[in-house]
């Protein structure tokens, strides 16, 4: 596939190195000529030097044979109004992801409709669940963190109650599947649970939080 990364910062260099190792044609945007030092020394891809907002620099990129562009430059500002131009003139390119850096911008990116990753956001939500309890494992983040699934070890306390029991009065939260012994189910919320069950969840941070805190008030009782 054909990729297009806009902006070579720390992020930029990273992901075009793995697009480019992965296989695909990547072409790295930049508007300073310095900034493709920080690719990887085996990376083949090709750089374009010009200004990011510019339909030119975008065009000899090959933006009309393009499969997807990652708009990562250090502005959200400028992600946004790159993104969202892209959108509006080649929609022939399927993907357009575009980078936030400072939370308080999500609003405004959100606003132009367009796919946004949050690595601050999603960063500070893995290093919060950590603190609170490294027991639930994240294991598939959505969006930027608003909803996840994790996985959760069911204790002694649980055995032989229902999955219905231990969800009760905690929402936002949706059984994926049960494991015992290393085989997988579907559960019903009759599914008598027990000691050593890996339990798969989807959940919000709220729905999370009142799952721990059910958790903690069976610890204490």
């Amino acid at each position: 596939m054909n990729f297009i990364v806009v902006g070579c910062g720390r992020v930029g260099a990273e992901l075009s190195f793995r697009l480019f190792t992965n296989g695909h044609q990547v072409v790295v945007v930049d508007n300073d000529q310095k900034s493709f030092n920080r690719l990887h020394p085996d990376f083949r891809g090709r750089t374009v030097e010009g200004e990011v907002l510019s339909s030119d620099a975008l065009e000899r990129a090959g933006i009309a044979k393009a499969d997807g562009i990652a708009v990562v430059t250090n502005s959200d500002t400028m992600n946004a109004v790159i993104g969202h131009a892209i959108r509006v003139h080649y929609s022939n390119v399927k993907q357009v992801i575009v980078r936030n850096y400072d939370p308080a911008m999500r609003e405004m990116l959100e606003a132009f409709g367009l796919q946004i990753v949050s690595s601050t956001a999603w960063g500070a939500e893995r290093v919060q669940e950590l603190l609170i309890d490294p027991s639930f494992r994240a294991v598939f983040s959505a969006g930027n963190g608003e909803v996840e699934m994790y996985e959760m070890y069911i204790s002694p306390k649980w055995d032989g109650l229902t999955l219905s029991n231990l969800l009760d009065g905690c929402n936002d939260i949706v059984c994926a599947a049960l494991t015992r012994a290393g085989r997988a189910e579907l559960p019903t919320p009759d599914t008598k649970l027990k000691n050593g069950d890996v339990l798969t969840i989807s959940a919000t941070l709220e729905g999370v939080k009142a799952l721990r805190a059910k958790l903690q008030e069976g610890k204490e009782a």
